[in-house]
């Protein structure tokens, strides 16, 4: 079925372009048909940049696809097992129709046969939804949508192309950041798919992977938390789970339980992203986690609610949450301190805090900037208060960028060669020494190595 809208993929890079052409031109003269087909032809059509293509070449054996390709290009053969072949230097992967059946649980057990006589359709079925089984030759401009995929990009629906959807489990997470990047709202009959679905031991940096594309990519990440909900698969995360039905204090959090108000917090982040990956998504991943103590440490007592200590209480369970996921003891180590201390901007501003509590605070979190966004999104996280009840943040960026800890922790003044120049030997007093004139440093007795060295030489004598 051809599809009535056209797609003009003016938003690929020309040099892109003009190598997908090229490509499209060997595989016809050495008697195939190349389409463009999944991401790329769904960002074009909704006038999205493109990164990376990738075309599925019809008639034409494996063999001579290759052949074809040698000759014109360095190929890396990382997914040459699934008849895919990644033209080195650019961002163009060309492969083959498969047919695929189920071989044992999880993501990556599939039996897999490249197929190049496969008819289009049943090639569609095999993808994951509807808005990836568009396909669109950049020959000729014809598009086949045999799944009506074109139809739900414009609805805004994510549906899965057909019951082989099943069969892959990771698909359900895909959907969750599919949703959240495109703001679709997921068909009834693929919730109700993907609640017959198990996780099936799924590999954790996959399972990250999508994670992190709800993060870095989520126009509105709720819709993908609201989907995990609906298809019961926050049960997978139940340190989100337990976040639903926890009360709050309605003056302070008009907006409804801990749930909901993570979905508004996180929402309040993707507005605000710097579109730099790491900083995003160590901030972004704060405040999915900035509330998870709250179950344990939430009293009602009347119409009073509290969570004291819930900022502690979170810590564990951030750890817990992410380590079953990744194992970058970095990311981990920078979103657990901002979990901890993201109350702290709040608390500095309405007590006016000194400049050495701000320093320590600086040495802890490691960036007072991306502590003060997760506040932020916190603080936002709260409707309908008002747009910007939040001048806790401007006012500790101030002071953070007058201390010059603002963007970075203090560096310490007093390092191991001065104390080498006073005549100190190195040894487990070193230390002690480097310790004690750090402290003095975040609390302002000591302003330069001079000082420093004046301070040693006081508490500690001539070595």
């Amino acid at each position: 079925m051809n599809s009535p809208l056209t797609i003009k993929p003016d938003n690929l890079p020309q040099d892109l372009w003009q190598e997908v052409l090229r490509v499209c031109r060997l595989v016809e003269q050495a008697g195939g048909q190349a389409w463009l087909v999944g991401g790329s032809v769904r960002d074009a059509a909704l006038g999205l940049p493109i990164r990376d293509v990738d075309l599925e070449v019809f008639q034409l054996e494996d063999a001579k696809l290759r052949q074809t390709l040698e000759g014109q290009y360095r190929l890396d053969f990382v997914g040459q097992s699934y008849g895919i072949y990644k033209l080195a230097g650019w961002a163009i992967d060309v492969g083959l129709p498969r047919r695929e059946s189920k071989s044992g649980r999880g993501h990556k057990n599939f039996s897999v046969v490249a197929d190049p006589q496969l008819d289009l359709s049943a090639a569609a079925a095999r993808r994951d939804f509807t808005i990836n089984a568009v396909y669109f030759d950049p020959l000729t401009g014809e598009v086949q949508d045999p799944h009506g995929g074109m139809a739900d990009l414009t609805n805004g629906i994510l549906r899965h192309t057909s019951a082989a959807f099943g069969e892959d489990p990771l698909r359900v997470l895909r959907g969750m950041q599919l949703a959240a990047r495109f703001e679709l709202k997921v068909a009834p009959e693929t919730v109700a798919l993907c609640r017959t679905m198990e996780m099936e031991g799924l590999a954790p940096e996959r399972i990250f992977w999508e994670w992190e594309k709800l993060i870095l990519r989520g126009v509105k990440p709720s819709l993908g938390l609201k989907f995990l909900k609906d298809c019961g698969w926050i049960s997978h995360f139940p340190e989100l789970e337990d976040l639903q039905g926890v009360a709050q204090d309605p003056h302070w959090h008009p907006e409804g339980d801990v749930w909901v108000h993570t979905l508004h917090s996180l929402d309040s982040f993707a507005e605000d992203r710097l579109s730099q990956d790491y900083e995003d998504l160590v901030v972004g991943l704060a405040v999915l986690c900035h509330d998870l103590g709250k179950p344990s440490k939430t009293v009602v007592d009347g119409d009073k609610i509290q969570t004291i200590g819930h900022e502690k209480a979170g810590i564990p369970l951030t750890r817990d949450f992410l380590g079953r996921m990744t194992n970058q003891a970095a990311l981990v180590r920078d979103v657990v301190v901002l979990v901890e201390e993201h109350m702290r901007p709040s608390i500095f501003y309405r007590d006016q805090s000194s400049d050495a509590a701000i320093r320590r605070l600086a040495a802890r979190v490691r960036r007072i900037d991306r502590l003060v966004r997760v506040a932020r999104a916190d603080a936002l996280g709260r409707p309908p208060l008002s747009a910007d009840p939040f001048p806790a943040g401007p006012w500790l960026l101030a002071q953070a960028w007058r201390l010059q800890v603002c963007g970075n922790p203090p560096s310490a003044l007093m390092q191991g060669r001065h104390l080498i120049e006073l005549g100190f030997a190195p040894g487990v007093q070193f230390g002690e020494i480097l310790n004690r004139c750090f402290e003095a440093q975040l609390s302002g007795e000591i302003k330069s190595v001079q000082e420093g060295r004046e301070l040693v030489l006081e508490e500690f004598g001539q070595s």
